[in-house]
């Protein structure tokens, strides 16, 4: 007790006295210090810098270097504090003075990055139609590519591709919400395999030459909805995805039924126009139905399948998105010396034609989704809900060019050169979703600010 109490009372006085030590004294110890931290007059900016950490280093080591020890302590308590920070910031200087030549190169590269940024989330969020874009362009620029693939049946491993991973992302709960609103599916049935078909008949009053470009646009009217991008579409619109599903895939089976009967009636002008309707039926059940059972299947099989489907939702999209870009750089490459021949202004026309349809669909489906929530309900009705009536609308509105294609191919050149059947009907695809991928950015945009303003009228 008695050397706990001395030492503090030692401890004390020193204090005592360093806190009575005059302030011409203290200027004079920090001037010192100034002098030691700092480069001499004359002296390069390599020996100054040199000296500067010679001196940092031998006041910063405290206990390490007995220089340094021998230094703080004839140094009052005060001016310690003041030499440590003295100390630091020579020392981050001079690590700044060693590391700024490679400081243009690391704010260039933090400059690229910040540029580059908003590029990637709008190749993010618009992957689709770029993918689609892509492909068009690779088969305008090297068809040979796309003819190999062609001879190699490539195109026909992309539905069966979508489908499957369509299979593995198909939640339980999703297929109980689709069987709930029912009544929606079954409008959409109508809508895209009995009323859509019917713009058919005014397609066809138009003149336009080649004029198996009006033919075909025609032909794409009467075709099921798209296989994959009305679900992904749907699926980022935050609208009922497993009832997209449903309607994309039981329009594709029951289109084997339909179409045939739509084109024999409505294009064909009733000249009896044979269709294989029996081998079309295989071959959406092997591509369509069949990979969308087996990707389920795999999905509930396993578990480490659902939780990388779950938490690859975007990974696998993208690859969705790749595989229905197939389509088209195959059939534009196998079309390039035919779209040679086509003058540019008709092409545009066919273009435009193709555009023009998709908007009178969405209106079309628009004006009828109003119609059906007045007549069943109201607000209370099932077709007011938007995850349903977003589904609808995007689904029932949009043509699949798959199918179309493997309904030109069995018809062997009846309605014309198959290339130019099929060309405008390309560009109509990529109209259609480049069109409602705007569309679903919109909406998306309107509803954040709409929970914005909740939240503050909150």
């Amino acid at each position: 007790m008695l050397l706990n109490t001395g030492a503090t009372t030692q401890t004390e006085s020193e204090c005592e006295a360093n806190s009575q030590i005059p302030f011409g004294q203290m200027a004079g110890a920090l001037q010192a210090l100034l002098n030691l931290t700092s480069p001499a007059a004359g002296a390069s900016p390599f020996r100054s810098r040199k000296h500067t950490f010679t001196t940092s280093h031998l006041l910063f080591s405290g206990n390490r270097s007995f220089g340094a020890t021998r230094r703080n302590s004839l140094l009052p308590r005060e001016l310690r504090s003041v030499t440590r920070t003295l100390v630091i910031r020579n020392s981050a200087n001079f690590a700044q003075g060693n590391d700024a030549p490679n400081q243009p190169g690391q704010e260039l590269g933090l400059t690229f990055l910040a540029s580059a940024k908003p590029l990637l989330n709008f190749v993010e969020s618009n992957f689709l139609p770029l993918a689609l874009i892509t492909g068009v362009t690779l088969g305008l620029i090297n068809p040979s590519l796309g003819c190999l693939a062609h001879r190699y049946h490539v195109a026909k491993f992309s539905p069966f591709g979508i489908f499957f991973l369509s299979g593995l992302t198909l939640r339980s709960e999703e297929i109980t919400a689709a069987v709930e609103a029912w009544p929606v599916g079954l409008f959409g049935l109508a809508s895209i395999l009995l009323l859509t078909p019917l713009f058919s008949k005014i397609i066809m009053q138009l003149h336009l030459q080649p004029q198996e470009f009006v033919t075909g646009l025609a032909l794409f009217t009467c075709m099921p909805t798209t296989l994959s991008s009305g679900v992904a579409l749907t699926r980022l619109a935050g609208g009922n995805s497993a009832l997209a599903l449903a309607m994309t895939v039981l329009s594709s089976l029951l289109g084997i039924l339909i179409v045939p009967f739509s084109i024999s009636k409505l294009i064909a002008g009733g000249v009896g126009t044979s269709i294989p309707a029996d081998q079309l039926f295989r071959s959406l059940i092997v591509t369509l139905l069949t990979p969308l059972i087996l990707g389920k299947a795999f999905r509930e099989a396993f578990k480490g399948v659902a939780v990388f489907s779950d938490n690859n939702r975007k990974l696998l999209s993208s690859l969705n998105a790749i595989l229905l870009s197939l389509v088209p750089w195959i059939q534009v490459s196998r079309s390039r010396s035919l779209l040679l021949m086509v003058k540019l202004e008709v092409f545009l026309v066919a273009v435009i034609m193709g555009a023009l349809l998709h908007l009178a669909l969405l209106g079309f489906n628009y004006l009828s989704i109003k119609i059906l929530c007045t007549v069943t309900g109201g607000s209370n009705s099932v077709f007011a809900k938007k995850e349903n009536s977003s589904a609808l609308l995007l689904v029932a509105s949009q043509k699949t060019l798959p199918v179309l294609v493997a309904v030109v191919d069995q018809l062997g050149g009846t309605f014309g050169e198959s290339g130019f059947l099929v060309l405008p009907c390309v560009a109509a695809h990529l109209n259609q979703i480049i069109m409602d991928s705007f569309f679903v950015s919109f909406w998306n945009k309107k509803k954040k600010k709409q929970s914005l303003g909740d939240v503050k009228a909150a």
